[in-house]
């Protein structure tokens, strides 16, 4: 990415300004109502954070490009021209303030996709250099070693040999004609390492033949966090290599939201063919597995507990049901929250905001949203299916003092988890 200048990035802008994005800057009326879809205006009421307002450079390309009122304007001296230092300034808005989390497409009465747009307009913000350092050290991390953290195959592998030790489980590494190639995140092998060996359990004890590639075991996609669709496509072209070459059936997704959206969703455009296998979320596997009685619990958590829904996971993936089903096998007192489901609140942190040091202020005070709703609860446990949502939902609490455990969705059903006959569990 040497090289970047404010042409680069103005030139990015045009790129990406498609039918759709043309239709959707068209059809805005300027009602408002994404704002209040928003928790980064919600708890910092402030124009700029409304979050059609921070697609402010971009819609202001596309005028002036693109329309004839917006050329007239430009010569006439009534626009002015997108500059370095407005660039600089949005940074903070369109990375610091937005998790991507879909709340305002949502919303939007006129059914404004400001989430793609928002993808977008972060493409011209990397091509100007106005990436954020920790975006881009992620991304850089994650193209050269393979990982956003750093993470490589030794780690894993020390990992896997203490968990066969202690649990007498095998996880096998290129296993190929396996029906499922496990993906890992980051941050599930360095701060949820109890992950991995939940999902050996129960994939075990279902008889499923499953694999980790040591070629590819990172399925967390800087590139979409920082708007650079060539280091998504390579990132994402990585795991389908692993997949082909192994041959498997289904590529599981982990407990990481947009791990879960380059995956399943953006995937296939990126490389610009469909893929040989399907590509699943975690809790969706669990779910085919209840439904074909493969995957039988006992007992039930005593505590009362409610479910934070990852934002990509449910409202941009569509993944509703199958955790609430997954959570009524193994919760006597399970309780919603206010809005949830497609409607519930994100935590903060998506997006890549959370590889941000500088958001590190903006991101509590988007978790006060989060608080309220389980302030109304009055509940004893948090379950969700997202690492980076864990991370921030455990740091949230920690700042405002509350005793809150977080829990894995998957390693409260593999704790629950009936030995099948002929199973391993």
């Amino acid at each position: 990415m040497s090289a970047l200048t404010l042409e680069r990035g103005i030139n990015a802008f045009k790129a990406q300004i498609d039918a759709p994005m043309a239709s959707f800057f068209s059809s805005c009326v300027s009602c408002g109502m994404c704002a209040d879809a928003c928790l980064f205006y919600t708890e910092n009421p402030e124009p700029r954070f409304t979050p059609i307002y921070k697609l402010e450079p971009l819609r202001r390309v596309w005028e002036q490009e693109y329309t004839l009122i917006g050329k007239l304007k430009a010569k006439l001296g009534l626009s002015k021209p997108v500059t370095d230092a407005e660039l600089a300034e949005w940074q903070e808005l369109v990375y610091n303030n937005c998790s991507l989390c879909g709340r305002c497409t949502l919303i939007c009465p006129v059914g404004n996709d400001i989430t793609y747009m928002i993808r977008r307009m972060r493409e011209g913000m990397v091509a100007s250099g106005h990436a954020p350092e920790g975006l881009i050290g992620a991304s850089t991390r994650a193209v050269q070693i393979g990982s956003p953290m750093g993470v490589k195959l030794p780690a894993l592998q020390a990992q896997v040999r203490h968990l066969e030790k202690s649990s007498g489980l095998t996880v096998p590494f290129d296993q190929e004609g396996a029906e499922y190639l496990l993906m890992l995140s980051s941050m599930e092998i360095m701060n949820y390492p109890e992950y991995l060996g939940a999902v050996a359990k129960i994939l075990t004890n279902a008889g499923k033949t499953w694999t980790l590639s040591s070629e590819c075991f990172e399925a967390t996609n800087s590139g979409i966090q920082i708007g650079s669709s060539d280091i998504a496509r390579e990132l994402v072209s990585r795991v389908v290599a692993a997949a082909e070459k192994l041959k498997v059936k289904t590529v599981i997704s982990p407990e990481c939201g947009h791990a879960y959206t380059a995956l399943r969703w953006e995937g296939p455009n990126l490389i610009g063919r469909p893929y040989t296998f399907a590509a699943k979320h975690i809790v969706e596997v669990l779910d085919e597995l209840r439904a074909e009685g493969l995957l039988q619990t006992e007992g039930f958590e005593e505590s009362k507990l409610t479910f934070h829904d990852p934002c990509q996971l449910v409202r941009r993936g569509g993944v509703v049901e199958q955790p609430r089903n997954l959570l009524n096998m193994v919760a006597k007192n399970f309780v919603e929250m206010a809005g949830h489901g497609t409607l519930n609140w994100c935590c903060g942190a998506g997006g890549g905001v959370s590889a941000n040091e500088d958001a590190e202020e903006v991101k509590m005070k988007a978790f006060q949203r989060k608080k309220k709703q389980l302030d109304e609860l009055h509940v004893d446990t948090l379950v969700t299916a997202c690492a980076n949502c864990r991370i921030q939902l455990e740091e949230g609490m920690e700042v405002n003092q509350m005793d809150i455990p977080v829990l894995g969705l998957t390693e409260m059903i593999a704790e629950h988890l009936v030995e099948r006959k002929g199973g391993a569990a």
